[in-house]
Order: structure tokens, then sequence, then C-alpha cells
């Protein structure tokens, strides 16, 4: 069994390593550095919720990244739910969708009126969670990216 909680300073050293771990899933090199150095920045700014999964033995076991936003037309506060990791040897155990449900709740108690992600194309295993969960396959805008480095 999991426990989810907000993550603190004191999860950094292996919250750094689950981010290593998120960005290899994406073809990204590891640079545990780099990924320390984000997460200490993220943490001191404030711009961000990180809600860790705990097993019984208090181990961190994945993390959900949400970052608060704003609609210009809806008028209201919308989050970007822009991670989700859960380490492969927890997978298919409830994590990941534990750690959803309570990103879904965090938000609900600070009165956020949408929560938005994005996810790979070949992300299946990702998308089926999603679907479960009720969230909708966005049908009606294109996303757009543009690399400015």
């Amino acid at each position: 069994m999991q426990a989810i909680r907000l993550a603190t300073i004191r999860d950094i050293d292996t919250l750094t390593e689950l981010l290593d771990g998120y960005r290899q899933f994406y073809q990204q090199p590891s640079d545990l550095q780099a990924a320390h150095d984000f997460l200490r920045q993220r943490m001191g700014l404030g711009d961000t919720f990180i809600l860790v999964s705990e097993n019984s033995e208090g181990a961190l076991t994945g993390f959900v990244q949400l970052y608060p936003g704003v609609s210009t037309v809806g008028l209201n506060a919308r989050w970007t739910l822009n991670d989700l990791f859960v380490l492969p040897e927890c997978r298919d155990k409830g994590t990941g969708r534990a750690l959803m449900e309570a990103a879904t709740q965090l938000a609900r108690d600070h009165g956020v009126a949408r929560l938005i992600l994005m996810t790979q194309v070949e992300n299946e295993r990702a998308q089926h969670l999603y679907e479960s969960l009720g969230w909708q396959r966005n049908t009606t805008f294109y996303g757009y990216l543009l690399d400015i480095k």
C-alpha cells in the first residue's frame, strides 16, 4: 500500500532519482545534477506542487507534478499536470492511479476549475489510465510547440 503526500525539501535526493528516471523514459540522458538543481529551483520558487507516493517502508515510488496557471477565457485557475512517473517495479499496483486521484483532489481543494495534460501519442498505457479516471482527449484544439534554444 502506498501513501500519497506533498513532497518536501527533505525528499529532494530521492525525488532527483525519480525525476531522472522520468526524463530517461522520455529518452533524455541521465543528469542527476541538473535534475537536482531543477527541483531545488522549483521548490525554492514554489511554482509547482509535487505529490509523492511512499511505500510501507517509507521509500518514494513515484511522483506527480502540477504547475498552477490560469485561463483567460474561463477566468479561472487551470493547472497543468506536467509529469507522472512511477518506478517500473511499482507499476500495475495502483500507484499511478493514486497519484492522479491525489492530484485531482489537491486541485479541487485549491478551487481549480480544470486540469490539463499532454502525453506522447505512443504512451497508450498512460492514456488508458487517464481515460479510466474520466480524463477526456482534447479533439477541439491542436497543440503546438516552438523550440527557442
